[in-house]
């Protein structure tokens, strides 16, 4: 269970850390890392949050989950960006990490090396249910992992990976549930091999 920090010390004495909340599409990334920067709000620290400008599905700016919950936002081309813009907050999120390249690993580390409350989520799997880009290095450092689920469209259990019902190949492809599909492990090979079958022929 996880169980979100607190702390009265002193900003000198407040360690940092990083927190990552991943999982597959519509299992609630976005909407769990709302609520912890809400709360973070709401106890009165300085919260800035960031998101990809890839990632305009919902709005160009706006951090939106799948049931509409919006959060302002910093959109930002380049990870490094991030430390030139989260000033003196005390709590920084970042929506979609797996958008970003490898930099986006020494970013967070060096923001939480400063003290800061370092909030990530993306998803852990591509479409082929290999490991997304930065995030298999974001979860190595994190003090807290999350992984969260979604359920399976075809058998309504909990759902790990992200199936995507187009032909196409390219790794990143921004879509909703008119191009993904969340599945179980069963159906998502299930569903990978018939792609290949189909191929083939």
């Amino acid at each position: 269970m996880f169980l979100e920090p607190q702390s009265k010390i002193s900003r000198e004495h407040t360690a940092g850390s990083i927190e990552v909340v991943c999982g597959c599409m519509f299992s609630g990334k976005t909407e769990e890392l709302i609520r912890r920067l809400r709360r973070a709000s709401i106890a009165r620290q300085k919260v800035e949050i960031f998101k990809p400008a890839i990632d305009v599905r919902y709005d160009e700016e706006d951090v939106v989950s799948h049931n509409k919950t919006v959060i302002r936002s910093t959109p930002v081309q380049f990870a490094s960006d991030i430390i030139l813009l989260c000033g003196d907050s005390d709590v920084v999120g970042v929506d979609e990490a797996q958008f970003f390249d490898d930099q986006i690993v020494d970013v967070c580390r060096k923001l939480a090396n400063n003290g800061k409350r370092v909030i990530v989520a993306g998803l852990d799997m591509d479409s082929n249910g290999n490991p997304f880009g930065p995030m298999p290095q974001l979860l190595a450092i994190a003090e807290f992992v999350t992984k969260l689920h979604a359920i399976c469209t075809i058998s309504g259990s909990l759902a790990s990976f992200s199936y995507r019902l187009t032909d196409s190949e390219k790794t990143v492809e921004l879509g909703e549930q008119d191009i993904y599909q969340a599945r179980n492990r069963k159906y998502f090979y299930e569903g990978l091999d018939e792609k290949k079958e189909n191929a083939e022929t």
